[in-house]
């Protein structure tokens, strides 16, 4: 079996906050690793530490102890511009509110990761993006004229329009109906199986972890358990309604 590149590796991370005389350990010795084009769900109940260990992999916070290697690069004790320009070249999230500004259409929501720094192009390379999430006939609404899976479909079109290599989805079904969810779960899957995007899903719903191939469980922020998703293989046509003899 071919080995795959590790985009992501964790070795003994510990986070540790200070709430005046109280020492908080969100997250404890956390060892894991996750392969370029993996799609990997982050489960756990609230104070699990899932949401600290999201924080990390972001680079939106770094962890009090051990290492975290981002395409084999150190990021734990980088400084924030450093942080800030990584999350711009690297990652996309995808929010569970859509974090939208409600008075401007769907291709300003899009363009606004490319006001600041490389904005050449923009119009062009938000339209890409709408039409990839299947948005192309919708760029003109504002948020208010779309539904909430429309919504979340701008949101990941934003999150995918500087092109990263990780896509990091923050509970992205948790304000959607379940059709509108399981909508929004096979476009991530298919942003994954036909793009190769690395898709890390954080999500305490066993449901939309099903749509991944991978769990990761925390608990009282350790990882408790990391296996592949079991996938039930489909019937082939020919063989739909035939009984056992």
């Amino acid at each position: 079996m071919t080995t795959q590149e590790q985009v992501i590796q964790l070795e003994a991370i510990a986070k540790t906050y200070r709430m005046g005389k109280v020492e908080v350990h969100a997250l404890r010795g956390v060892t894991l690793s996750i392969a370029r084009g993996e799609m990997v769900a982050i489960m756990g109940p609230s104070g699990s530490g899932k949401s600290t260990l999201m924080n990390i992999l972001g680079c939106l916070d770094t962890p009090t102890s051990g290492r975290y290697l981002l395409d084999s690069e150190e990021v734990g004790q980088l400084g924030d511009d450093t942080l800030a320009a990584i999350r711009s070249r690297k990652i996309g999230f995808v929010f569970q509110t859509y974090n939208l500004l409600p008075r401007a259409t769907a291709l300003a929501n899009v363009e606004l990761p490319m006001l600041y720094g490389d904005g050449k192009n923009r119009s062009r390379r938000a339209k890409e993006a709408l039409t990839r999430v299947g948005l192309a006939d919708r760029m003109a609404h504002k948020p208010t004229e779309l539904s909430g899976g429309q919504q979340q479909r701008v949101g990941i079109a934003r999150a995918l329009v500087k092109n990263p290599s990780i896509l990091l989805a923050d509970e992205p079904t948790g304000n959607l109906d379940s059709a509108s969810s399981m909508e929004i779960m096979s476009l991530l899957k298919q942003l994954n199986e036909e793009e190769g995007l690395t898709v890390i899903v954080v999500t305490h719903e066993p449901d939309i972890a099903a749509h991944t191939r991978r769990v990761i469980a925390m608990l009282d922020g350790q990882v408790v358990r990391d296996q592949p998703v079991v996938h039930e293989a489909k019937v082939p046509s020919a063989m739909a309604g035939r009984s056992t003899p």
